[in-house]
């Protein structure tokens, strides 16, 4: 192997999921230095070197330099290899954290992936399972990526001590579709699972009352369920939260949750979740901010064609995400106003010419 390997270079703790992503699909190697060198714990937190190790499990010749004092890392990826993978997930992130950079990897295996994560289900930090379930995997099928595509929540766990564990399946792909989402059409219908554990059911189902009489004002059909877990499968901490999304004419998802809070009531949450709800809805777009670098990340991966999709206001997240996909790929992205005529819309047309990426991991049976 020649000794002219780009090595992209970052700093910072901040976005490390995204960038170790970006190196194992592009097959580039990552430098990231200057990670908290100021803080009273230098270095990586737990849950980040947890991450590094599963990544490490679901990849085959990853080789992963991590510096004396913590401060800096050298990862040089392998191939995404799939499998029946199981990992534990230390407290201080929920499962949330693992999954999302399992998701955007997991596609492009050699073998569908088995991934089983114990751990925390639902914090007020990273995407509960519920919205992975029910949100994230969707936005996969519309790049093509469905038979077989799912997450099972086996256990629910609550912090602070978790206990919870999930399941997620995916099916490997050749190469992703093109998108061309821009119709984010109207809002029909409000969905979402108020969970309990460790509690009384009672708390659910005030959850769902209490989020009633925020959302029935603004559409009639909604459905809350609610989810109670006992024995076993409930974990080793008390707690609830309500997970909610709503679902447009052309299949656009936004999402919102919340979490319950030390010295908080169910009635708190619910407010929390659908006031958040709402505020996302305003925001336009076909995608929800959770999960615009996901589909920016498939649409650069996409065939050689130009993949189009209306989004809301980036966050700093997504803004950093594209520059970062641009060290990877070389991909630029288009960005204009999508709507000239309405006045005071801040929806942006996001559209990129993809990289016809093909997944030549994966074993041809």
């Amino acid at each position: 192997m020649s000794q002219l390997v780009t090595v992209i270079h970052f700093s910072g703790h901040q976005y490390l999921r995204h960038r170790l992503v970006l190196s194992i699909l592009s097959g580039k190697p990552v430098k990231i230095d200057k990670i908290r060198p100021d803080d009273k714990n230098p270095g990586l937190r737990d849950y980040e070197v947890s991450l590094l190790r599963l990544l490490e499990r679901v990849t085959n010749g990853t080789v992963i330099e991590i510096s004396v004092t913590g401060t800096a890392i050298l990862v040089k990826p392998g191939i995404i290899a799939g499998g029946t993978v199981v990992h534990d997930c230390p407290l201080s992130r929920s499962i949330g954290y693992f999954l999302e950079p399992a998701v955007m990897l997991a596609p492009f295996s050699k073998k569908p992936l088995q991934l089983t994560l114990r751990g925390i289900t639902s914090d007020d930090r990273d995407l509960s399972a519920d919205l992975i379930r029910t949100v994230t995997l969707p936005h996969l099928q519309l790049f093509g990526i469905s038979e077989g595509l799912e997450l099972r929540i086996k256990k629910r766990g609550a912090p602070p001590l978790g206990g919870g564990e999930v399941q997620f399946l995916c099916p490997i792909v050749k190469q992703v579709k093109t998108m061309n989402f821009v119709d984010r059409g109207r809002v029909k219908r409000i969905r979402g699972i108020a969970h309990a554990v460790r509690v009384s059911p009672q708390f659910s189902n005030r959850m769902i009352e209490a989020a009633r009489s925020v959302l029935n004002r603004y559409i009639p059909d909604i459905y809350l369920y609610s989810d109670v877990y006992k024995g076993e499968d409930s974990g080793k901490s008390p707690g609830y939260a309500l997970s909610l999304l709503a679902e447009s004419t052309t299949g656009v998802i936004r999402s919102a949750e919340a979490v319950s809070v030390p010295g908080g009531t169910p009635e708190d949450v619910a407010l929390t979740a659908s006031r958040a709800l709402l505020s996302e809805i305003r925001r336009g777009g076909c995608v929800d901010k959770q999960h615009q670098t996901l589909v920016l990340l498939m649409m650069v991966l996409g065939s050689e064609d130009v993949g189009r999709c209306k989004m809301g206001e980036p966050t700093p997240r997504t803004i950093q995400f594209l520059r970062d996909v641009h060290q990877a790929f070389s991909t630029s992205f288009k960005i204009v106003p999508a709507d000239k005529s309405e006045q005071g819309s801040s929806e942006l047309l996001f559209s990129c010419y993809g990289t016809g990426y093909v997944n030549a991991n994966r074993t041809v049976a």
